[in-house]
């Protein structure tokens, strides 16, 4: 595999900033160009809700992170760090550079800085339109709290916790039962957890609910610009299948947390269903990562699987390991908002409905702000405050942070822990070097791990 080459930018920066009235900064033709040609079209590509593996498997072979990451250097090093106004696929877009106006970006109130961006909202609308993203204003706050509830947002523990291992535990035997663990299998099991995570046993082999929705997110790809017809019927058949699951759902389910509490007229409380099951699939690419990254580094091995071993509370060193996971090789590598009123960014005056992007891929792995920037370095996520640090934000920050968070790290270190207790992993391919930086893409659908009895 291509290994990441790039070195560090150390070109020095004079101050930003700017006086207001003046004119915002763009991006010339040139930079335009490269900037779709390298960092735009390229993620497209891989595909926005639903990822395309093969296009992945071709970037890691020909390195593209690289270019991408190139492209924003040049770009934060000609115009000094400040916001750069540039044009992208379906209009323009104000690119954030300067680490205080990211650490801004996370602390605006949704209400000023919202989610629901007319990009986002076109691609999510096709398999959520009752989704908590795209939605603004008090509809927002109401769908908000709902799922909040259901997922239980600000506790580490999750009141089904002991009812998810259960799951966990039963699902990862097709896992631990094997001396060599390929993708397809991983995200087998993943999706059978999230269907009997979501719905409970009832849903545990519905495969076809899972193709149903996997079809689906292919047209969200597309932002419902391809057989907007079919997507709208199958979406009606999904929905009928989630509402006959719902009925019945047991207490500990996602499903029956969101029906438990009275909701708001026109909240629509398992709006949110489509987004819990894209959420527990997608952390599929998370697990196998981190397994990887885990068969190459074997101290960070020994300590995790320690841990799974000794069956600590919390798991506190694989989440990290799962955290540092996701800031090397993020779900989601551009932050996009859209700005409710007038703003100031640089010195510049930006009207209400200006998009506001924050790369945050290329941020976490910037070595003039993150030291080990391309290694894999999971004690940095046992520091305190680490998840404040807006230089990193695997689950984002601030109002619009991933209510999901400790969810999926509940989930995904279970099953991490599960594949480790009693066993080692004792090779795996794709083939990393511990002691150089890491590639900027993987290949995940060719990840394979050989399993060891201990």
């Amino acid at each position: 595999m291509t290994q990441s080459t790039e070195a560090p930018d150390t070109t020095p920066e004079t101050p930003r900033g700017g006086t207001p009235g003046l004119p915002p900064v763009r991006a010339g033709l040139a930079e335009t160009v490269r900037f779709a040609a390298t960092h735009t079209l390229p993620a497209v590509a891989r595909g926005v809700i639903d990822p395309r593996f093969a296009v992945l498997a071709l970037y890691s072979r020909v390195n593209q992170s690289a270019w991408s990451s190139a492209t924003l250097r040049a770009m934060r090093t000609r115009h000094r760090g400040a916001p750069v106004m540039v044009r992208g696929l379906s209009g323009q877009v104000l690119v954030l550079f300067d680490q205080a106006d990211v650490r801004r970006f996370f602390e605006e109130p949704v209400s000023d800085l919202a989610m629901d961006a007319d990009d986002k909202s076109k691609t999510l609308s096709v398999f959520e339109p009752t989704g908590v993203i795209c939605s603004h204003g008090q509809v927002r706050e109401d769908r908000r709290r709902v799922n909040d509830h259901a997922l239980a947002a600000d506790q580490p523990v999750h009141p089904s916790c002991a009812e998810f291992l259960t799951v966990v535990e039963e699902e990862c035997r097709r896992l631990t039962s094997r001396t060599v663990v390929g993708f397809p299998l991983l995200w087998k099991t993943m999706t059978r957890i999230s269907r009997r995570v979501v719905f409970g046993d009832q849903a545990s082999d519905d495969q076809e609910l899972s193709d149903w929705l996997a079809t689906l997110r292919r047209q969200a790809n597309w932002m419902g610009r391809s057989k907007p017809d079919a997507a709208k019927a199958l979406y009606a058949r999904i929905e009928a299948r989630i509402t006959r699951y719902a009925a019945d759902a047991p207490a500990h389910t996602l499903a029956a947390r969101a029906l438990a509490d009275p909701a708001p007229e026109g909240t629509d409380p398992l709006g949110q269903t489509h987004h819990w099951l894209l959420g527990i699939d997608l952390a599929t690419p998370v697990v196998a990562r981190t397994l990887l990254l885990l068969a190459h580094h074997p101290a960070e091995q020994d300590a995790a699987h320690a841990e799974a071993a000794g069956r600590v509370p919390g798991l506190p060193r694989l989440r990290a390991c799962l955290e540092e996971s996701v800031r090397l090789y993020p779900l989601v590598s551009d932050l996009v908002r859209v700005t409710r009123t007038e703003t100031e960014w640089g010195g510049v005056r930006y009207p209400a409905g200006t998009d506001v992007l924050v790369p945050i891929g290329f941020h976490q792995r910037d070595p003039k702000q993150v030291d080990g920037a391309h290694l894999f370095a999971p004690g940095r996520w046992l520091v305190p405050d680490a998840q404040r640090d807006t230089r990193m934000g695997p689950f984002s920050h601030g109002g619009a942070r991933c209510p999901g968070e400790y969810v999926a790290l509940l989930l995904t270190s279970l099953v991490c822990a599960e594949v480790l207790r009693g066993h080692r992993l004792t090779g795996a391919r794709p083939v990393l070097d511990p002691g150089r930086p890491l590639p900027g893409i993987l290949d995940t659908a060719g990840i394979r791990l050989r399993l060891g009895r201990v």
